[in-house]
């Protein structure tokens, strides 16, 4: 217990802070009004299920850009990462794409698709490509020649060498691109719904700020690093049991 408290003693201390400052004065309490207030926003927003619309909305946008852009970074970057004539080939465009501004593409986008849920799936579908796709290729071109050699030496088939040897072996740094592309997805999200929604995280974060409603403009904010850290943690664990056949290296080698 003594552990626990420990390691979230950082964040109430936060929290306290928060409280006591706009109280004594040290910050305008007009603009970052203390946590009870949020809290107090935070609550209304749950008991009138506002808050639960809003988050739906959101998860079902990003869930569908999500799936959809790993449908397509995983096997690029598998592809990529294993022919090296394809890699010389494609690479220019990959780099020059993945130096492109997701949010600069949003106005693009919605001259493709409109202003309805097309437009928002497709800009995180883009902004969730390219951690994924780069750690997909750096695990494939990164695993273990003498794995590869000791492989080749028993005559497995290309193929199999492919299934059994270079995808397990590079899936720690596929689902470490998973999980940086699933915080980003949100992230995106909410500045897509920003600049172009009537529902969602975003669009309440929005709404709370032009109408001056500033404490549920911080429970939003709120709700959001939550979202991302129940997203995070809920990947780390999914990476712990898929890896669960991976052995820890002794200490020392």
């Amino acid at each position: 217990m003594f552990k626990g408290l420990y390691r979230i003693s950082s964040v109430l201390i936060f929290l306290l802070l928060w409280e006591i400052a706009p109280r004594l004065g040290i910050v305008d309490a007009i603009f970052l009004p203390p946590f009870s207030q949020v809290a107090v926003a935070f609550w209304q927003l749950i008991i009138t299920g506002e808050l639960f619309t809003h988050i739906s909305i959101s998860l079902l946008r990003s869930l569908l850009g999500f799936s959809l852009g790993l449908s397509v970074a995983i096997p690029l970057g598998l592809l990529i990462g294993w022919f090296k004539g394809f890699e010389h080939f494609i690479d220019p465009l990959v780099q020059t794409f993945r130096q492109t501004s997701t949010l600069a593409l949003f106005p693009v986008f919605i001259l493709l698709f409109g202003i309805g849920e097309i437009s928002k799936v497709a800009v995180i579908f883009w902004g969730v490509q390219w951690a994924v796709l780069l750690n997909t290729i750096s695990g494939v071109k990164n695993v273990d020649p003498l794995l590869i050699k000791a492989a080749k030496s028993l005559g497995i088939s290309k193929f199999s060498l492919f299934i059994k040897v270079i995808l397990p072996a590079s899936m720690p740094s596929i689902l470490t691109g998973v999980r940086l592309s699933a915080t980003h997805s949100i992230l995106v999200l909410i500045a897509a719904e920003m600049l172009g929604a009537n529902a969602g995280l975003g669009y309440l974060l929005f709404f709370a700020e032009a109408n001056f409603l500033i404490p549920k403009m911080y429970a939003a904010i709120i709700t959001m690093s939550l979202m991302g850290l129940i997203v995070n943690y809920s990947l780390v664990s999914l990476e712990k049991r898929v890896l669960k056949w991976k052995e820890e290296l002794p200490s020392g080698t």
